[in-house]
């Protein structure tokens, strides 16, 4: 057995699912779960029809690389999103099978343990950027190090999970510099991208064309799951450095990882289309304009610059907290200290929950308002 799997913490929902094991939530109150960032809208038809109109495909062994096709889809939704030259789509474009499962995977190709690897994470985090570091026999630093000795690998999130917080570009100059002072490869995690309420987030390609740098040890990590409503298909894609991309791709290649032909074409109609993104903009800005309103003190929380939670403040400790609404008012949510670690005796996630709404309105509005009766209760 792998030593190293020794080394994986619970996942923040296992923590949970332990948490509330003894509750009894009233019956008379329906459960509305506010715990997991899992789009609800629904699937845009369009790609819905793409897949089905594709299935022949299910016939074919796909190549790891992808079509040609959707290698372009992908490098003209960059150029137009972030208004840069289309990057080459046969060399700087790689379509991946989810962020998810490429965030981690890239750390088994870009890691060297034989040189006391270390992988820097935000504090909170995604949990995926650990794992990953551990199992390719790196260790994690959480938040900015004190030393960059060592860093191979740093993992940037904008808008960030949980806060929807966005890097501004001085904060991308920066790092951008200590990668070059120190060889360290960037990893910008922009899943949620497409979710934001004022204007576009700014993303990594972007920010290293504004500033006069290429894509040297700069690789991005976008999805359709958030942007399109179709986590279950598992698409998105990375784009960077080539030298990057192709050492991904002879990973990926003995990895097995090649995405359907019929994803593919569903993936390409997605790329290629912004209206269902605009309305699922649009139906998010909904429900934070209905739900901010509802948070009194003693809570405390702001809009997001992107992304679909609130990262609320609690008056009480946040597992708790969390603990007691679903016990009393069959309501989940995730406490905030179990997206985080402890570093020199505090840990960033604590007090904190957070709360992805995900849920249709009426719904979101129903929990927001029993969140708002708990926390008057304490």
């Amino acid at each position: 057995m792998n030593p190293l799997l020794q080394e994986l913490q619970p996942y923040p929902f296992e923590k949970l699912r332990a948490l509330i094991a003894g509750n009894a939530p009233p019956p008379s109150l329906r459960p509305i779960n506010l715990q997991i960032g899992e789009p609800r809208h629904p699937t845009p038809q369009l790609v819905k029809d793409a897949l089905a109109g594709a299935l022949d495909g299910l016939a074919s062994y796909p190549l790891t690389a992808g079509t040609p096709e959707l290698r372009q889809a992908i490098s003209t939704w960059l150029a137009r999103r972030y208004r840069i030259a289309p990057p080459d789509p046969a060399t700087e474009v790689l379509p991946i099978n989810g962020s998810r499962e490429a965030l981690f995977a890239f750390a088994q190709t870009v890691i060297d343990p034989t040189r006391n690897a270390r992988v820097v994470c935000p504090n909170p985090f995604y949990q995926i950027y650990e794992g990953a570091a551990l199992l390719a026999g790196a260790r994690p630093v959480y938040g900015e190090p004190e030393s960059w000795e060592g860093v191979q690998l740093v993992y940037a999130c904008s808008p960030a999970n949980p806060s929807g917080r966005v890097m501004a570009l001085d904060e991308w100059r920066r790092l951008f510099e200590l990668s070059e002072r120190h060889g360290f490869v960037i990893a910008s995690d922009e899943c949620y991208s497409e979710i934001y309420f004022a204007r576009p987030p700014l993303g990594a390609l972007e920010a290293a064309r504004k500033l006069g740098r290429d894509y040297r040890r700069l690789i991005a990590f976008s999805s359709l799951s958030k942007r399109s409503n179709a986590p279950g298909m598992r698409s998105g894609f990375v784009a960077g450095d080539a030298a990057l991309i192709a050492k991904f791709l002879l990973y990926r290649t003995y990895h097995g990882s090649a995405m359907g032909l019929a994803v593919q074409a569903a993936s390409i109609a997605a790329w290629q289309d912004e209206r269902h993104v605009e309305e699922n903009r649009r139906l998010y800005a909904e429900k934070f304009r209905a739900a901010l309103p509802l948070v009194r003190k003693p809570l405390e929380c702001a809009m997001p610059e992107g992304a679909f939670y609130l990262w609320m403040r609690t008056p009480i400790d946040d597992a708790e907290f969390a603990r007691r609404l679903h016990a009393q008012y069959n309501v989940l949510v995730l406490p905030g200290s179990f997206l985080a670690r402890t570093v020199d005796g505090a840990n960033p996630g604590a007090r904190h929950v957070r709360i992805a709404l995900v849920p249709p309105l009426a719904e979101c509005v129903e929990a927001m308002e029993r969140i708002g009766r708990f926390a008057t209760s304490l």
